[in-house]
C-alpha cells in the first residue's frame, strides 16, 4: 500500500461526502461516523486553533465508539476580514455571505487532528489557502443559492460544485478548500506511525 495506515482500523469522523471522496482517492480505507460535536460549543479563537481545537474534539468524540481506532476529525471555515464564516444559518445567511466574498480574496482553514485512542497519541496540523472570487452579481448568487449547494459548505459555496464557476484564483492547496488537505494529511499519517513505532520500540 502506497501510504501505511499507523493502524488497521482507522476511522473519519465527519459526514461530508467530499472528506470521504478524499481519503478513498489516496487509498485509505475509513470506517465512516458523524461526531457528536457542534461547531459552536468550541471557543472561537484565532482561525488555525479554532480550527484544530475543532477537529480534535470531534475525533475525542468517538473515542467511546471506536476505542481501538485511529480517529480523523478536520474542521474547515473561510475567514474574511478576520471574522469566520461558518456554514449559512439559513438562505438569506448564504446569498450574505456571497455578497461579501465576491471581488474579494479570503483565506480557507482547515484544521486535522489525528488520534490514536488505544495510546492517546495525537497528532493535530492545519492548513491555508488563499481564494480569490470573481465579482459576482446578484442575479448569480441567487441562482447559485437556488441550487442548494451553499447551505452544507462553509462560506456558503463549493469549490468541487457549481460553485467553481466562481472562483477566479488559488494560492496554497486546492484540496484544502474542498475540507480535506491530503498532502498535510499524508505527513501526518507517516509522523503518527512514527510516534506508535518509537512508542513500542520503548
Amino acid at each position: 500500500m502506497f501510504i501505511s495506515p499507523p493502524r488497521k482500523r482507522m476511522v473519519l469522523a465527519s459526514g461530508s461526502p467530499r472528506r470521504r471522496e478524499l481519503v478513498k482517492m489516496i487509498g485509505l480505507q475509513f470506517e465512516l461516523a458523524v461526531p457528536g460535536v457542534r461547531e459552536n460549543s468550541v471557543p472561537c479563537a484565532r482561525p488555525s486553533n479554532f480550527v484544530v481545537n475543532l477537529a480534535l474534539a470531534k475525533a475525542l468524540s468517538l473515542a467511546r465508539r471506536f476505542p481501538d481506532a485511529v480517529i480523523l476529525g478536520a474542521d474547515t471555515v473561510v475567514v474574511l476580514d478576520g471574522r469566520i464564516l461558518g456554514k449559512p444559518r439559513n438562505l438569506s445567511d448564504a446569498r450574505g455571505m456571497l455578497r461579501k466574498l465576491a471581488g474579494r480574496t479570503h483565506t480557507v482553514y482547515t484544521g486535522l487532528a489525528l488520534v490514536d485512542i488505544p495510546t492517546h497519541i495525537s497528532e493535530t496540523g492545519y492548513e491555508k489557502s488563499l481564494v480569490t472570487m470573481k465579482k459576482v452579481s446578484d442575479v448569480e448568487i441567487n441562482d447559485y443559492v437556488a441550487t442548494g449547494e451553499p447551505m452544507d459548505k462553509a462560506g456558503s459555496y463549493g469549490i468541487q460544485g457549481f460553485g467553481a464557476v466562481f472562483i477566479k484564483h488559488i494560492n496554497g492547496c486546492f484540496f484544502n478548500v474542498m475540507g480535506l488537505p491530503v498532502a498535510r494529511l499524508y505527513d501526518m499519517l507517516r509522523e503518527l506511525s512514527r510516534k506508535l513505532e518509537q512508542q513500542t520500540e520503548d
